[in-house]
């Protein structure tokens, strides 16, 4: 009898002990959207265990965000993109309607800043606000967000000082390029190689006019003087094609054939291109320019529990991996700055790289967009 004795009172101590558990230790089911991510990335479960610490939140954010009932969002991404990197976010609050909208840069950054400034909020989110985030601080339009628990999983220099901004994915803005028209000893190794390939000329490379994503980090990391020449010699002796088109056209006329090669171009994007069968690939030349995405919160947003609450998830694992999933842009989470995240590894890690970083953005670039804008309108092109 005794060891029926001690298996009983051993099982009742474990039960005993079961009840006494906080809830927050005791880890609920991942949702179905995130076990099949997993699945599709060859990734152990293991790699969420902590998914949820990472996403406990005061209950007024909860509370709040049911009674607000929606959250809108403009970003970049394509629409059925953005439907897969919300199915875990909605398996988990399923009482927020997302209501997404897919804008430019004109229409998602300048015009939201124009509405709030005549006190109309058109969306509760908003990504990739780039150059214009000096605008939105000096307008006070973007809500602190330094409450997000998550915010730590962001390495220092990927959110804003004072909250306004977080990051939510890196990116390497370099060159992509027509797998049938560029042999792979003509790739450039350092950016000057532009200028002494003769490959190059002749309207082979488009240039987007979005120098602060590539051309800044030049200015950052071999100073003034050097950009200034390289980008005097690059339009007046190479004589690029000046393009209008934003940065994801330009790769489809590069995959078309309109010309050699695009800069600037994000990894992200190029694999997407490839993984289509499109010839296209991704070479960085060196130094690697290195920046992050934004996201940030509208001030006076109406659904600010929901936004939250979404930004959380966003930077949590789950989130980060669902985006890495949904579009394949490389995460920005601490604890997932790995290969495996990162198309096109071996035309980064290794090599010489340069970080942006919103300190420059003040300093630096409005020096690089008037020396640019002068040389773009010199050679025909158009403004921004």
């Amino acid at each position: 009898m005794a060891p029926k004795n001690s298996a009983l009172l051993v099982a009742l101590s474990l039960l005993s002990l079961f009840l006494v558990l906080p809830y927050t230790l005791l880890s609920a089911p991942l949702p179905i959207s995130t076990q099949e991510m997993l699945q599709k990335l060859k990734l152990d479960s293991a790699i969420l265990s902590d998914v949820d610490k990472e996403l406990q939140v005061p209950k007024g954010w909860i509370d709040g965000a049911k009674k607000e009932g929606k959250l809108r969002v403009f970003s970049t991404i394509d629409p059925p993109q953005a439907e897969v990197l919300f199915r875990p976010f909605k398996e988990r609050y399923p009482f927020i309607a997302i209501e997404y909208s897919r804008a430019s840069h004109e229409d998602r950054a300048i015009r939201t800043l124009v509405a709030f400034k005549n006190k109309k909020i058109v969306t509760d989110i908003l990504t990739g606000v780039g150059g214009s985030f000096f605008m939105y601080k000096e307008a006070d339009a973007l809500e602190d967000l330094r409450s997000l628990p998550n915010i730590k999983n962001n390495p220092t220099g990927t959110y804003d000082p004072e909250g306004l901004w977080v990051g939510m994915h890196m990116r390497h803005w370099c060159m992509g390029y027509n797998t049938k028209l560029v042999k792979r000893e003509d790739l450039p190794r350092k950016w000057e190689d532009f200028l002494t390939n003769p490959k190059w000329r002749n309207g082979n490379l488009a240039l987007g006019n979005r120098p602060q994503l590539w051309a800044l980090l030049l200015w950052k990391a071999n100073g003034e003087k050097w950009t200034k020449d390289f980008l005097t010699k690059l339009f007046a002796e190479v004589k690029p094609q000046l393009r209008r088109e934003g940065m994801n056209a330009l790769l489809e006329l590069t995959a078309a054939g309109e010309f050699y090669a695009n800069i600037p171009a994000a990894e992200y994007r190029v694999h997407q291109k490839v993984l289509d069968g499109a010839p296209v690939s991704f070479m960085c030349p060196e130094p690697v320019p290195i920046a992050v995405s934004e996201m940030a919160v509208l001030k006076g947003a109406p659904n600010i529990n929901g936004a939250r609450l979404f930004v959380n998830w966003f930077l949590s694992k789950e989130g980060q991996i669902a985006q890495y999933v949904s579009d394949f842009a490389p995460p920005v989470h601490k604890d997932l700055r790995r290969k495996e995240f990162l198309p096109f590894a071996d035309q980064i890690v290794g090599k010489q790289s340069v970080f942006r970083d919103p300190a420059i953005e003040l300093e630096l670039q409005p020096k690089l967009l008037e020396f640019w804008d002068g040389l773009w309108l010199r050679g025909s092109g158009k403004r921004r």
